[in-house]
């Protein structure tokens, strides 16, 4: 009798070893259908293979995080088999599982977009045979005469030592740990997106191959609505948008270093304003620290060891140095230079900090993937009795933060990494220190494991955007290991030298990568508050520029950010133009509103108010800004 254990503590008896199908089939033939594959100690395997006496089994179904991948890992097989049908000198190399979907590089004739409905045919017609995926496991030796047609998959399994495995499905055959779906009918929904270049091994020397990208879901409607979310994603790109709206660029002078223009920069300075506001209400001083400092600072950190190939460096009066990829050292000699008293604590020092990180050429990406950006630092220093009370009050400070935005967000415990600097007793203490946080916190979390920094665990905190994309931007680490590197100490009230506990803590994160999450958020349709030009106004004829010039100076000493249309176009065209600028508020002065001093007001959801006093339109404006509303569309009338 062999006897399984299931999630819920449930116990399944078997007269023989079972599969994963039978297990799955024991529960109800419906369930059946909606599994995919099975983890046992950790580790996915197929639903086709046998369960010894004793296992602790939990069926990956459809719902599950892990299904997707899986499928889509399927999926990649399936395309191959299908392009290898309709190209029969097609070479394959490698397909793996990427963010959104899954790619096969291929030694093949060029391949462009046009090709795809005939392959994506194919793949309907593999799709509906429900082709068995069925895992085999050969000698080095049998693999090798297996591919010995395949230049690619011979170098491939020269690499492997021991028993290889491969799948095959109907006549197709690829090398591939696994795991599968059961059959090629449980992959319902399968789109070829783009293809490009792509050399061996990212080796240029190489051949260069086409890379073809799909992606593949469960549901037919699943699909549709990534695809929606693709096409809104490219209207709301944020290096169009940054053109569009004269925000920043890009020059071969400094590349992967942002140019903010002056429009920019007004965003940019509401943003920290708004930052300087909130952590003010909590108690938090600012600081500053240089941008580059001594070898032996980043060596006694632990930088120079664990993260040296990110670091730009330089040699000055025969001493290395190194610009910051990081704020955290200088804080640590500022706090060092403090050695408060237990009364003080807990010290809680932000920095809006410049840093730099080498990045490859190829990996930058707009605001999103840059070389010199701003970090939101802060360092909070505390006894280990006031952990708990400061990471929930970090955690309180993001939801505010965030929620000015309308930006929800999910929250992830990572732990600590293979790379990693500290004793087991600190990790340990630091990990559980970040757990009972957020059980207290009360919202949700998942654990991330092995992805905490080198120097602690962390808790990352991903933020889903207007179309429902997530982007991770705040991150709390407790290090217990800094402190002690840098032998920070503050005095007990014993008169003693103690050792304080200190978080890392970002909201924003990068404030440039943050920027471009906000314009693809808004698709550059801003609230009034953070609106790079607040109001402009829009003379009608040259006869009110003097007089609109000198409303725009008594706007700005209200503290508005405002433009003036001085061109010589038709009033319809400025309009126009101001409404493609994405402005909050359109004020059109004629030479009615300069007798009667009012305003005739329109915003972007296309409503006109007229006669609308100054002091009216200044309430109006005043408030909304205060009160930093997330909508666009402030309300006159």
């Amino acid at each position: 009798m062999v006897k399984i254990t299931l999630p819920d503590g449930s116990k399944r008896e078997f007269n023989e070893a079972p599969s994963g199908a039978d297990i799955a089939l024991s529960i109800s033939e419906g369930f059946a259908r909606s599994c995919v594959a099975m983890e046992i100690e950790g580790v996915l395997l197929d639903l086709s293979e046998k369960v010894a006496d004793g296992a602790a089994v939990r069926l990956i179904t459809t719902k599950d995080s892990e299904a997707l991948e899986i499928m889509r890992h399927s999926a990649a097989h399936v395309m191959a088999q299908a392009i290898t049908n309709l190209y029969k000198d097609a070479h394959l190399t490698i397909g793996p599982v990427v963010e959104g979907g899954f790619y096969y590089d291929i030694d093949m004739e060029p391949l462009g977009e046009e090709a795809f409905p005939a392959i994506e045919q194919e793949i309907n017609r593999l799709v509906k045979a429900k082709l068995p995926f069925t895992r085999k496991e050969i000698s080095k030796e049998e693999a090798l005469e297996r591919f010995k047609d395949e230049p690619y998959k011979l170098e491939l399994i020269d690499g492997l030592e021991g028993t290889i495995s491969l799948y095959e499905q109907g006549d197709f055959t690829d090398l591939c740990r696994g795991p599968h779906v059961p059959h090629t009918g449980l992959i319902k929904a399968v789109k070829l997106m783009r293809v490009s270049g792509a050399y061996w091994r990212a080796d240029q020397n190489n051949a260069q191959l086409q890379r073809v990208y799909g992606t593949a879901f469960f549901d037919k409607k699943e699909l549709k609505a990534h695809l929606h979310m693709i096409e809104e994603a490219k209207k709301r790109d944020h290096r169009k948008l940054g053109t569009q709206l004269d925000l920043f660029s890009f020059h071969d002078e400094a590349p992967g270093m942002p140019f903010f223009h002056a429009r920019g920069m007004a965003m940019w300075n509401a943003l920290l304003d708004y930052w300087r506001e909130e952590h003010l209400k909590d108690e938090y001083v600012e600081t500053k620290t240089p941008i580059m400092l001594n070898r032996a600072l980043w060596e006694r950190s632990g930088h120079w060891e664990n993260y040296r190939e990110n670091m730009y460096t330089s040699n000055v009066d025969g001493f290395d140095y190194a610009i910051k990829p990081m704020n955290c050292p200088g804080g640590m000699l500022l706090f060092r230079m403090k050695s408060p008293s237990y009364r003080e604590l807990p010290y809680r020092a932000g920095e809006i900090g410049l840093v730099h990180r080498h990045e490859l050429s190829g990996a930058l990406s707009g605001l999103f993937r840059v070389r010199a950006f701003h970090q939101d630092d802060a360092h909070i220093f505390m006894t280990p009795e006031q952990i708990h009370d400061e990471i929930l009050g970090v955690l309180k400070l993001d939801e505010r933060i965030y929620g000015t935005f309308g930006l929800d967000f999910h929250l992830e415990l990572s732990t600590r990494p293979e790379k990693s600097i500290g004793s087991d007793e600190q990790w340990e203490k630091a990990t559980e220190g970040l757990r009972s946080a957020l059980d207290a916190y009360g919202k949700g979390y998942v654990i991330n494991e092995g992805d905490g920094a080198f120097y602690g665990p962390k808790i990352d905190i991903h933020i889903k955007d207007a179309i429902g994309r997530t982007w991770q931007c705040g991150t709390i680490q407790l290090d217990m290991s800094l402190p002690e590197r840098f032998d920070l100490s503050y005095i007990g009230a014993d008169n003693e030298k103690h050792r304080p506990v200190m978080i890392h803590r970002v909201a924003f994160g990068s404030i440039e990568r943050f920027f471009g999450i906000l314009v693809e958020h808004y698709a550059g349709r801003f609230p009034l508050w953070l609106a790079p030009v607040q109001v402009v106004l829009l003379p009608m004829n040259d006869d009110l520029l003097d007089y609109t010039r000198q409303v725009k100076k008594e706007l700005e000493a209200e503290g508005l950010r405002v433009d003036v249309d001085a061109r010589g176009e038709s009033l319809k065209r400025k309009v126009r133009d101001a409404q493609l600028e994405q402005v909050p508020v359109i004020v059109t002065i004629g030479e009615k509103e300069r007798e009667a001093g009012v305003f005739s007001v329109r915003t972007l959801d296309g409503k006109v108010t007229y006669g609308v006093s100054r002091e009216a339109f200044l309430s109006v404006v005043n408030a909304d800004i205060r009160s930093r509303k997330n909508e666009s569309v402030p309300v006159f009338g």
